[in-house]
Parts: C-alpha cells; sequence; structure tokens
C-alpha cells in the first residue's frame, strides 16, 4: 500500500511539474477576414507556426507558464500579448493595418517563407550584431551550417571568402535586396571591398542547393541574400570599437533620425577598420560609409541607399610554401613595400514598393555599382619582348662590362633583354540594371512574377610606372587593354499553392538569357577576343506538409544551369577544351520538430551536376582559382541542426553536416615543361574526391547566461581533411582542424546611455595550427645538362592565426 502512494504521489509531482495544455485562436484583419499564413510565434521559445485556411492557429501540449503571443503579418502591426497557459485557452487576435509599408516587401520575391520547400537558415539583426566583432561577413556567417571560412591575411580582416557545401564563392548566388552582388564577369565577390557591410544588414537570409529563383546568377550550392537595414521609428546614434591582435582597430558610428511627420527617415553609418593581419605584412586599411534615406506612406516606400567602400590591402593571396611552412607560419614572398590592391566600389540602390491592394503589391529598383582600381607588383627580370617592347642594343662591350654588376642574366648577344619594373592591373568597371516584382497573396495563393535587366561593362588593362630600363616605352606605358561587356536578362514566377489544410505544393520557374563579349588582349599579349550566347530555363517543384504544429517536412526538386566566368575562358592552357556551362539537378528533403525549449532539423541533399566547373586547386596571375569542367560528379549528405535550452540561463545551438563529394571519372593533367608548346601528363581516376570538400562539417555555440547582462559563449568549429585537387592524393591535403573560440559579454543600461556593451572574443583558445586553403601547381621537367628528370608540388598554404582576441565597446543612445 505504502509503495502504490509513493507511486501515485510520483506521478502526481510528474503530473504538475510537467502539466500541457493546448493554446488555440483565429487572427483576423479589421473586416474580420481570416489571416492565411501570419506568423505566430511564443517568444524565448522554439514554437512557431502559421495560420491554416479558416485563419486559425493551434499550440498542442504546451508545457504550463507565461508566454508573449507574437503574430506578424506583412501589412499588419505586429501583435504582442502576455498570456498565462495554465488549463487549454483560445485568444482570438485582430490584427490592425499598418500606417507604413513593411521594408520586408522588397526582398519577399526571392525569399524563403515559412512553408517553403527548401533548406535555408535565416541570420537575424541580432544574432548579426552579436557576431559582428570586426571581422568580415565569412566570419560573421560562421556558425551556418555547411559553411567554411577563409582569410589571406589569418585574421578574418581582409580578404576572405567562404564555401557552403563545398562550393566557392564564384559559384554562390549573393544579392543585396534583391540585387546582385556577384561580380558578372568573375562571378566573385569580395567583401574587403564593403568593410563593416555588416553594420548596415537587417537579416540575411541562406538558401542552401539551388533555392529559390533570384536575380543574377544560379546558385550553385547556396544564395545568399542581405536585406539591409529596415525602419527604425526612433531616433538612434550608436558607436561601436574594436581592438585586438595584430594592431586591428575599428571604429564606427550609425546615426538614424527616427520616422519623421511619420513619414521619413534617414540613416547613415561610417566606419574605418585596419589591421596589420597575422601573415607578414598583410595589413588592410579600409573604410566605408552607408547613406538611406526613405518616405514612408501608407501604401509605398521609395529609398535610396549609397554605400561605398574603400580598401587597400597587402598582397598575401599567394599562400606560404610548403617548404617553410614548418619553420615560417607568416611568410609572405612580398617584399616590395607597396605590393598593394588599391580599390574603391561604390553602389546606389533606387527602391520603389507599392501596395495596389490587399492582395497586390509591386516593387521596382534601380542600381548602379561603380568599381574602380589596380594592384601594384615589384617584377624582377621580366622580358621586354613581354610587355610589347624592344630589346635595348648596347653592342659596346666596355658598356656591357659596366652594367654587368646589375645582373649579368639581363644581357644576351649585345642586347639588353629583361628589366625590373612596377606594374599597376587596373580593373574599372560599371554594374548597372533594373530589378522587379509583382507578388499576389489571397486565400489559397501565394505568388510572384520578378525578374532584372542587367548591363555589365568591365575594362582591364595594365600599365608600366617604373622600369630599370625603359626601352622604348613611354610614361604609363599600356601594355594590355581589354574590354568584358555582358547583358543579363531573366524573369521567374513563383507560386506557392495551400493544397490541403496542412499541405502546401511549391512551383518555380525562370528564364535566363545571357550575352557576353570580350574584345582586346590580355595581359600575356593573347587576343582574347570571343562572344557567348547562353539561354537558360531553369525549374524547381515541391511541397511542405505540416505534420502538426511541433514538426513538419519538405521535398523539392530542381534544376539549374549557369554559363562560365571570366577566368573559366581566358585561363585555358594550351588544348584544352572551351569550358561549358554546367547543369545542376538538386532535390531536397526536410524534416522540422520543435518544442518549448528544443529545436531540431535535418536535411538530406542529393546534387548530381553535368560539366560541374571543380576548383583544380590552381590560382591564376591574380590569386583566383582555377576551374575545369568534370562531366559527371555529384554531392550528398545531410545537415543537422539543433537547439536546445535545459534551463533558462543555458542554450546550446549545434549543426552538423555529413556529405560525399565525388568525381565519377577524372583525368588529371599535370604540365610537362619537356616540350614547347608544353604536353601534359594525364592520369584517370574513378569516384575521386572534389577538391576543397569536406566530408565533416560541424559547429556548436553553448551560451550561458552569469546573471542578468553577462553571458559567456563558447564557439566551436570542425572541419575535415579537405584535397587540394581532384586526386585524392594524400600529398595534396588539408588536415582537419577543430577551433574553440570563447565570448565574454556584459550589457547594461543607464541613464545617459541606452545600452553599453562591452565584449571579449577570443579566438582559437586552444592555439591550433591550421589551414583553411591551399593552392597547388604541378609540373615535370628536365636539367637540360644533367638530363635529370623532376617533378614538383609546388604547394602553398594559408595558415591562420592561433590565439588572439577582439575587445568590443558598442553604445546606443
Amino acid at each position: 500500500m505504502k509503495k502504490l502512494l509513493f507511486v501515485n504521489f510520483l506521478f502526481f509531482l510528474f503530473f504538475f511539474g510537467f502539466s500541457q495544455s493546448n493554446i488555440t485562436g483565429k487572427i483576423t484583419d479589421e473586416k474580420g477576414n481570416a489571416l492565411i499564413g501570419a506568423n505566430v510565434i511564443l517568444e524565448n521559445t522554439f514554437y512557431g507556426t502559421s495560420t491554416s485556411l479558416e485563419g486559425k492557429f493551434r499550440f498542442i501540449d504546451v508545457k504550463n507558464g507565461d508566454y508573449n503571443l507574437l503574430v506578424s503579418y506583412l501589412g499588419y502591426n505586429e501583435f504582442r500579448k502576455k498570456i498565462s497557459v495554465l488549463v487549454d485557452i483560445s485568444v482570438d487576435i485582430t490584427l490592425s493595418s499598418s500606417s507604413v509599408l513593411s521594408d520586408e516587401i522588397v526582398v519577399k520575391a526571392i525569399r524563403i517563407s515559412s512553408k517553403g520547400s527548401s533548406s535555408y537558415t535565416k541570420v537575424s539583426k541580432q544574432e548579426i550584431e552579436e557576431n559582428n566583432n570586426g571581422q568580415d561577413i565569412p566570419y560573421i556567417l560562421e556558425l551556418t551550417p555547411s559553411l567554411v571560412s577563409s582569410s589571406d591575411a589569418g585574421g578574418g580582416i581582409g580578404y576572405t571568402s567562404f564555401r557552403i557545401r563545398g562550393t566557392d564563392m564564384n559559384r554562390i548566388n549573393i544579392t543585396v535586396n534583391g540585387i546582385p552582388l556577384n561580380d558578372p564577369e568573375s562571378h566573385g565577390v569580395w567583401w574587403v571591398n564593403m568593410p563593416d557591410f555588416a553594420s548596415s544588414v537587417e537579416n540575411i537570409q541562406i538558401q542552401r542547393g539551388v533555392g529559390n529563383s533570384t536575380n543574377g546568377s544560379s546558385a550553385f550550392g547556396a544564395s545568399v541574400d542581405f536585406q539591409t537595414n529596415s525602419l527604425n521609428e526612433k531616433p538612434y546614434a550608436k558607436i561601436n570599437s574594436v581592438a585586438g591582435s595584430f594592431n586591428t582597430f575599428k571604429n564606427s558610428v550609425s546615426v538614424g533620425t527616427g520616422l519623421i511627420d511619420n513619414k521619413f527617415v534617414v540613416e547613415t553609418r561610417f566606419s574605418k577598420i585596419k589591421s596589420d593581419g597575422y601573415i607578414d605584412r598583410a595589413f588592410s586599411d579600409l573604410q566605408s560609409f552607408y547613406l538611406s534615406g526613405a518616405y514612408y506612406g501608407k501604401k509605398s516606400i521609395f529609398r535610396i541607399n549609397l554605400m561605398s567602400g574603400k580598401e587597400k590591402t597587402y598582397q598575401a593571396w599567394w599562400g606560404v610554401p610548403e617548404e617553410v611552412i614548418d619553420t615560417n607560419r607568416t611568410y609572405n614572398s612580398y617584399f616590395y613595400d607597396n605590393e598593394t590592391d588599391n580599390y574603391q566600389q561604390d553602389h546606389l540602390q533606387v527602391f520603389y514598393s507599392k501596395q495596389i491592394n490587399q492582395n497586390l503589391n509591386l516593387n521596382l529598383a534601380l542600381h548602379y555599382t561603380k568599381g574602380e582600381g589596380y594592384y601594384e607588383q615589384f617584377k624582377e627580370a621580366k622580358k621586354f619582348s613581354d610587355y610589347g617592347l624592344e630589346p635595348i642594343f648596347v653592342g659596346n662591350d666596355s658598356i656591357i662590362e659596366n652594367l654587368m654588376g646589375i645582373n649579368p642574366e639581363y644581357f644576351e648577344d649585345g642586347y639588353i633583354k629583361r628589366t625590373d619594373l612596377i606594374r599597376r592591373k587596373y580593373l574599372d568597371n560599371d554594374f548597372y540594371g533594373l530589378t522587379y516584382s509583382v507578388n499576389y497573396k489571397k486565400n489559397l495563393v501565394d505568388a510572384t512574377i520578378g525578374g532584372s535587366v542587367n548591363t555589365y561593362e568591365g575594362k582591364h588593362f595594365g600599365r608600366l610606372i617604373w622600369a630599370q630600363f625603359a626601352s622604348n616605352s613611354s610614361i604609363n606605358h599600356e601594355w594590355y587593354n581589354n574590354v568584358g561587356e555582358k547583358s543579363d536578362y531573366n524573369i521567374f514566377g513563383k507560386i506557392n499553392y495551400q493544397f490541403a489544410e496542412k499541405l502546401n505544393l511549391y512551383g518555380d520557374l525562370q528564364y535566363r538569357n545571357i550575352e557576353y563579349e570580350i574584345n582586346g588582349i590580355d595581359d600575356d599579349l593573347r587576343d582574347i577576343s570571343q562572344e557567348h550566347t547562353f539561354n537558360f530555363i531553369n525549374p524547381k517543384i515541391g511541397l511542405f506538409y505540416e505534420i502538426s504544429n511541433k514538426q513538419n517536412l519538405f521535398l523539392s526538386y530542381s534544376i539549374a544551369n549557369r554559363e562560365p566566368n571570366r577566368g573559366n575562358f581566358i585561363d585555358l592552357e594550351p588544348g584544352q577544351a572551351e569550358p561549358k556551362a554546367e547543369t545542376l539537378n538538386d532535390w531536397e528533403f526536410g524534416y522540422k520538430f520543435h518544442t518549448k525549449d528544443f529545436s531540431f532539423g535535418s536535411n538530406l541533399f542529393y546534387m548530381n551536376y553535368k560539366d560541374q566547373l571543380v576548383l583544380t586547386g590552381q590560382l591564376n596571375d591574380v590569386g583566383n582559382p582555377v576551374m575545369e569542367n568534370v562531366k559527371e560528379s555529384f554531392r550528398s549528405g545531410i545537415e543537422i541542426s539543433m537547439a536546445w535550452k535545459p534551463v533558462s540561463k543555458l542554450r546550446w545551438d549545434m549543426n552538423a553536416t555529413y556529405s560525399q563529394n565525388k568525381i565519377l571519372d577524372y583525368s588529371d593533367k599535370v604540365v610537362d615543361w619537356d616540350y614547347w608548346p608544353p604536353e601534359y601528363v594525364s592520369t584517370d581516376y574513378e569516384k575521386t574526391n572534389i577538391a576543397f570538400s569536406p566530408e565533416i562539417v560541424a559547429a556548436s555555440k553553448l551560451s550561458y547566461s552569469i546573471f542578468k547582462g553577462m553571458n559567456v559563449s563558447l564557439i566551436s568549429k570542425y572541419v575535415g581533411e579537405q584535397f587540394v585537387d581532384n586526386t585524392s592524393d594524400e600529398s595534396r591535403k588539408l588536415d582537419s582542424y577543430f577551433l574553440n573560440n570563447l565570448k565574454i559579454g556584459y550589457v547594461l543600461q543607464s541613464k545617459l546611455i541606452e545600452k553599453i556593451e562591452i565584449s571579449v572574443l577570443i579566438n582559437n583558445i586552444l592555439n591550433v595550427e591550421y589551414e583553411s586553403y591551399a593552392s597547388v601547381y604541378r609540373q615535370y621537367w628536365s636539367d637540360w645538362e644533367t638530363g635529370d628528370r623532376y617533378y614538383s608540388n609546388n604547394l602553398t598554404y594559408f595558415p591562420q592565426a592561433g590565439t588572439n582576441f577582439l575587445l568590443s565597446l558598442k553604445l546606443s543612445f
């Protein structure tokens, strides 16, 4: 009997301690019409859902307690209400129309909704601010699934990049407010041209795989869209200062007027960043500003954004040679004082959004990007003929003897044929166009028609600014000049149809036309004139099924086509076939589950490529990766994300990706310099690993609130081994690495200053030695005198910094 009473008592304690109830309700507008697809969440939990065909929502088995209920819907004011859940309750809510149109309308056309049938991650403004410690965008996104970052200078400032699912940034579609950011010719994005851009970003959505149709080039691993600052109705001022290792300093000032006369807003930011870098002489001197002005009406928005970035960085893009990596990890082969990259990029964006009626809205955007700059190099013993110059005839032996003290190798048969020189390679480009979308949402249908028309002109030319022997050159002798012109037109239509109470069907079709032309000679005096036309049709289909308010799943199939970039066309070795457009067939299957204190998501993907352009491990003459087509290849794997709050003060966020990245049949070619023109030694491989595609990538953030305002986080990152080329050769491999960072933050408030945030970030607390990237140039040659034959890997590595710190102070007024 005592045992039975004891068991009943334990059952009572369990039921009382973990009693659960249901929350139901209905969301309507001011006229009583049901709002379908309104977002409903319980703040500070993982509960979230959207309303049904009747505007109803339901949370089942919610642990009893107090919650903040938040409801949002485009075109309406947010609704927030505190509720106490002790028994089943019903909450009916009427949303009022917003007095101003929401900025979210600008990016709606290319974003995935909560019922989208693709794998995506949204990074909020709060997360951006927490991770913005002066380092570039790749390090702010470090904790998102399947992402691997790298830094030329080793410290996260200067030239940085990321890869997602093993795909390099040249083949990831990146947009700002729906406007393409990738350079139309090279397809690259250089964050060094946009210093501290993150301080003006509202949120970021990363779509892995093909994702939605968007503007610009197709996504072959992911697409990333940045939404810049949205309406802040109250005036504000912010000061952010960072100091840290390698003489790193960042200072940023932001000011906003708030909403003036309930219609106008102006905000601006200026930032300056300097760092010596981890690698020798790999300094960065960066500055940028952001200026935005907007008019908000009840049914329209007119906004102008102006962004500008200016950079000067010492070149570190060739890495550290294998022979010195163990003795001098910070070695830089460049010693000329002004071996620098100098570039300025300005962005002008003009937006107009109009809510035509309750169900229909229009978005138009005009954009113009101006980029101009050069990088300067010192070169030894260069042939005059390589620069379109004539050898200098000396003839007199006594004169030659007097000159021999300079360098005997420069003279031949009475001629000076070589010289030391300083050269500059210039880029002057203009990119402009129009993007548009029409969004329709009513009852069961959410549809969009959108697209863009863009034009690009890129001028590439080189000049000699000094030479030891001038030959027949003039001042600023120009030895090459070519122009790339590209037009890019696309139109897409997409529809999300709520087929049943819990089932949504998604369809998306894009047509894209590209005209690309190059005219002129390159820096090796080759005529690279050529023309290319591409026409692509990119279809996508998917479904989303809501099993319950706690779990859902999706399935999608997408086809994407993508054109080669400038480098693919002009980096061809003799006899190499012209690059082909690549095609991707992408299958995605995802599942999500969440409760109050726990969320879990998994995504299976299979990306099957035809003629994929893969990295070879080589770099071209400007430090960009060389690529080649492979006929058949695939990337397949699983991505897992989890968040858990076991107690109110402790939270653990983690994600992990396991993948296989294979080329089915690969022919490796190594240059043989015993012949001219050079020939290639070929070796065939079956099912080999794709370069720079680790099988395992994982990230973790364990956060604990010591007391109110005081938080400490352990941030961890694991990246599995990566091969530098596509042969899976163990001698050309990057080892796996496991990093741990520690961040301590304290937030306090005062009467004078609204918020004071102090934080210290200690990176790589275990002082792990690791390399995040590498390059290789393999070759055969023979010694003409002895006849001995040689082979070399010529590996260079990009080592990253050991233990280092960043101390940050943020003041908000």
